[in-house]
This record gives structure tokens, C-alpha cells and sequence, in this order.
């Protein structure tokens, strides 16, 4: 039996609470995970403002994935990653969610939700393919998903997520993940649409602890997993290094699928 290793982590644009970008502390994060896929929301590709200092051009993903290729070993499989923009920040940078893996990554696919007053949201699937003990490939569908803060925004995006055209898209053959930031901290639509069609990795199950957000004081619990029945969950956990205390306002949630 193998581990899959899945990682959803929000960033915040590599803005710490310090209110430093650091696109390197990042990367220290998710070195500290190891996981064979991650799903980030809020990067950033390019100019943006943090309290009125202007920061210089910069690829997050790319930078990041660069330097967690640099700190791998020689037996492991270098990362890659895809990007979604959802939106343009005002200094023109682009905006969205990411996926860093090392998987081949076969394809992806970036899709917009509904919008209603506020931000524009969306989900990026990515296509992978997976190789267990038995020798025989087979594909998973992650989706990296950031929903909106908004209650009738996310009442909206939630149908829209779980739909024939995201989520139930024909041609999906392998088993599916759903992963990211859903804001959505109490029984709201999307959660019991996913909760009809998926598991939830049940954070205080295997942690103890109901709230991850923010990092520091966890007061509410935005970030979730979601996977197919037919997947087996065997630990999940919020990650909670001194680094990633800093790195941003979220902390990473890391959950192992066995595959047999």
C-alpha cells in the first residue's frame, strides 16, 4: 500500500503576518508538508501593494515551485504546476488558485463561479495521474476550489461547483478530491451538497481541534477536504510549525489517502 499526500494551503498572496511577502517562507511551508499534491488560493503573479509599498513583478508559483525543486532529492520527481487566474488585481497582477504536484500532471482546467457583488471566484481542476503498487495508472481530479465571503455569493457558487459542468463533468473517470478555501463555517448550501456526494475529512476526528482560521486563534473553520467515497482517508491534520504560524493567515491542512 502507497500514500497519497494531499495538501490546500491559502497563502494570502506570500503576505505573513508580519505583513512581509515572502514567497520563500512559503516554500519552507510546504517543505515541511512533503505532500505529493498541493492546492493554493490567493497567489498573486505579478505587481500588488501591501500597505502602500509597492512590491517588484514577481511569479509566486513559479518562484515557489522552482525553489522546492531546488530542495528535493535526486530520487524524487520534480514539482510542476498549473495556475487559474480568476481576476486582475489593480496593479494589473494576475489572480487565482494554483496547484503545485509531483504527479504528472496530464491537464487542467480553470473555471470561473458566479459572482455577485464582490470578488471573482473560481476552481482549477487538475487532472493527475496516479500509479499504485499494482502497476496499473489511473487518473485522480483534484479541484482547488476558493468560494466567496459572501452568503449569497456561495449559495450560488456551491450549485455551480457540484455541477454537471465542474464537479460531475462527464469524462471524469478517476476518483475526485475537493480541496481549498470555502469560507463557509457553518452548515451552509455548499456544505450539505458536498456532504450528499463526498466524505469530509473530519478535522476533530483526527485532530481533536473543530477551527483552523485564523492560524493563531483559530476561531472559525474555512478550509476543508472533500473526496470520493471509494477513497480511504488514513490521517489529516492542520499543520502548525512556527513557520507557518507566520507565513500567512491560514495554516495548511494535510490529509494521507491510501492507495491500495
Amino acid at each position: 500500500m502507497s500514500v497519497l499526500r494531499v495538501a490546500t494551503y491559502n497563502i494570502h498572496k506570500c503576505c505573513g503576518l508580519d505583513r512581509r511577502v515572502l514567497p520563500a517562507r512559503i516554500a519552507d511551508v510546504l517543505l515541511e508538508l512533503d505532500a505529493d499534491v498541493i492546492a493554493l488560493q490567493e497567489v498573486a503573479r505579478g505587481k500588488f501593494r501591501v500597505r502602500r509599498r509597492q512590491h517588484p513583478p514577481e511569479d509566486q508559483i513559479h518562484g515557489i515551485t522552482e525553489l522546492l525543486n531546488a530542495a528535493r532529492s535526486r530520487q524524487q520527481r520534480p514539482y510542476s504546476f498549473c495556475f487559474g487566474e480568476t481576476r486582475k488585481l489593480k496593479t494589473g497582477a494576475a489572480y487565482g488558485n494554483a496547484l503545485i504536484t509531483r504527479l504528472p500532471l496530464l491537464a487542467w482546467e480553470s473555471y470561473l463561479l458566479p459572482l455577485i457583488r464582490r470578488e471573482r471566484r473560481g476552481c482549477l481542476r487538475a487532472d493527475l495521474e496516479l500509479a499504485p503498487p499494482s502497476g496499473k495508472s489511473r487518473i485522480l481530479h483534484l479541484f482547488n476550489v476558493h468560494l466567496g465571503t459572501g452568503l449569497r455569493e456561495r449559495r450560488a457558487q456551491g450549485p455551480r461547483l457540484v455541477s454537471d459542468e465542474i464537479a460531475r463533468r462527464t469524462g471524469l473517470s478517476g476518483p475526485r478530491i475537493i480541496a481549498g478555501d470555502f469560507n463557509e463555517w457553518t452548515l451552509g448550501l455548499t456544505t450539505r451538497l458536498l456532504r450528499r456526494e463526498f466524505r469530509s475529512a473530519d478535522l476533530e476526528r483526527f485532530t481533536g481541534r473543530r477551527r483552523t482560521y485564523p492560524g493563531i486563534l483559530p476561531l472559525l473553520h474555512l478550509d476543508h477536504i472533500y473526496y470520493d467515497h471509494h477513497l480511504r482517508l488514513v490521517d489529516f491534520a492542520v499543520h502548525r510549525s512556527r513557520k507557518a504560524l507566520l507565513a500567512s493567515d491560514h495554516l495548511p491542512l494535510v490529509a494521507d489517502f491510501a492507495l491500495a
